[in-house]
C-alpha cells in the first residue's frame, strides 16, 4: 500500500510539474469545485454495503438518505438484475442500455427511462464516499417491465437470465411486503419503532446537565429577529422574546431526532436545576449534530425572505421528526 501511494504521490508530482501555471490554477479550481459540489450531494444517514436487503441469494445494498429517500445501489440494482456493471466513466450505463433496447424499449415508458439515465448522486454515511443509486422502487418497475416483455416473447435469448432473475425478484419483494403489512396491521411495528427510539435517545440525551458553552451562533438570532420582523441588535443585550422558545424548538430539537423534545423536557422535568435544552445533550452525538444542524439552519435563514419563506425551505430541507402539524402561533408561522 505504502509503494502504491508513493507512486501515486509521484506522479501527481510529476504532472503538476509538467504543467504551466495556468493550467496548475486551473486544475486547482477544478479540485476545489468538485470539492465543494461533493458536499452539496445529498448524505445517506441509514444503510451501508455491509448490510444489504437479502432477497434469496440477491443482496442489494440499500440507503436512505437525508430527505427520506430510499435508494438502491446502482451496482446493487446491476448486479440483482443478473448483468455485468460497465464503467459510469465511459458513459456504459447498464440500466439505460438494456432499457433502451429494441427488444425492452417498448414497454418501457418515459418517466422509468429518466430515472434510470439519471442516477442519484449521493455521499454514503460510512467514510461519505460518492455512490449511484436509483429510488428503490425503481427495481420494482424494471422487473415488471422485463416480465412484460418475456411475456410477449419479445426477449431476446441471451436476456432469459435476468427474466428469470426479475421473477426471483419479484416474488422476494411479495414476501418482504406481506411482512411488512402483517407487522403494520399488527401493531407490530410500532414496537419496533419504540426499540429503535430508545436507543436514538439513549445516544442523544445526557443523563447530567453539561457544562454552559455557548452554542447557538450569533448569526442565528440575528436573522431570526429579522424573519420575525424585529430590530437587532435589541435595545436589552441578550433579550429574547419569550416566544422565540417556541420557536426554537419547532425549527431545532424537533428536526434533530424523533421524541428528542419530547424527551429532553422530561429529563428537565424531573430535575431540580433550570437549564438550557441544548445542555441535555451528550457530547458524542447529541452536540456534534446539534451545531451541524444550527449551521444549516443559520445558512436557510440567511436566503429567506421573510418567516415563512424560511419555513417553507425548512420543512422541505428539514421536516420535522413524527407528526407534521402547524405550530399554533399565527398564520404566518404555517
Amino acid at each position: 500500500m505504502t509503494t502504491k501511494t508513493t507512486k501515486k504521490a509521484a506522479g501527481g508530482k510529476a504532472r503538476a510539474a509538467s504543467m504551466s501555471p495556468s493550467e496548475r490554477s486551473e486544475s486547482a479550481r477544478n479540485a476545489a469545485q468538485a470539492k465543494a459540489d461533493m458536499k452539496n450531494l445529498p448524505k445517506a444517514t441509514h444503510g451501508s454495503a455491509d448490510h444489504p436487503l437479502k432477497i434469496g441469494d440477491v443482496e442489494l445494498p440499500c440507503y436512505v438518505l437525508e430527505d427520506g429517500t430510499r435508494v438502491l445501489s446502482q451496482r446493487g440494482v446491476v448486479a440483482g438484475l443478473g448483468m455485468k456493471y460497465g464503467s459510469r466513466s465511459s458513459g456504459d450505463d447498464r440500466i439505460t442500455s438494456f432499457l433502451g433496447g429494441k427488444a425492452i424499449s417498448p414497454f418501457v415508458n418515459s418517466e422509468l427511462m429518466q430515472l434510470v439515465a439519471h442516477p442519484i448522486k449521493f455521499r454514503t454515511s460510512m467514510g461519505g464516499g460518492l455512490a449511484f443509486g436509483y429510488p428503490a422502487t425503481v427495481l420494482a418497475d424494471i422487473c415488471d417491465v422485463v416480465l412484460s416483455a418475456r411475456a410477449k416473447g419479445a426477449l431476446q435469448k441471451q436476456q432469459e437470465h435476468i427474466a428469470a432473475q426479475a421473477e426471483i425478484l419479484v416474488r422476494g419483494f411479495a414476501r418482504v411486503g406481506i411482512i411488512a403489512l402483517v407487522d403494520e396491521a399488527t401493531g407490530y411495528q410500532r414496537e419496533r419503532a419504540k426499540d429503535a427510539l430508545a436507543k436514538i435517545l439513549e445516544a442523544w440525551v445526557a443523563k447530567e446537565l453539561q457544562p454552559y458553552v455557548k452554542t447557538f451562533p450569533t448569526d442565528f438570532y440575528e436573522h431570526l429577529f429579522r424573519l420575525r420582523g424585529l430590530e437587532y441588535p435589541p435595545e436589552r443585550e441578550n433579550y429574547r422574546p419569550q416566544y422565540f422558545g417556541v420557536l426554537t424548538n419547532d425549527i431545532v430539537y424537533q428536526r434533530l431526532a424523533p421524541g428528542l423534545l419530547e424527551e429532553m423536557k422530561k429529563q428537565a422535568a424531573k430535575d431540580e436545576k433550570k437549564a438550557h435544552l441544548h445542555r441535555r445533550l451528550t457530547e458524542q452525538v447529541g452536540h456534534p449534530r446539534l451545531k451541524e444542524h444550527l449551521a444549516s439552519v443559520t445558512t436557510i435563514m440567511k436566503l429567506s425572505k421573510n418567516y415563512p419563506d424560511f419555513i417553507e425551505k425548512i420543512n422541505q430541507i428539514h421536516p420535522r421528526f413524527g407528526d407534521t402539524y402547524a405550530l399554533n402561533l399565527d398564520v404566518d408561522d404555517r
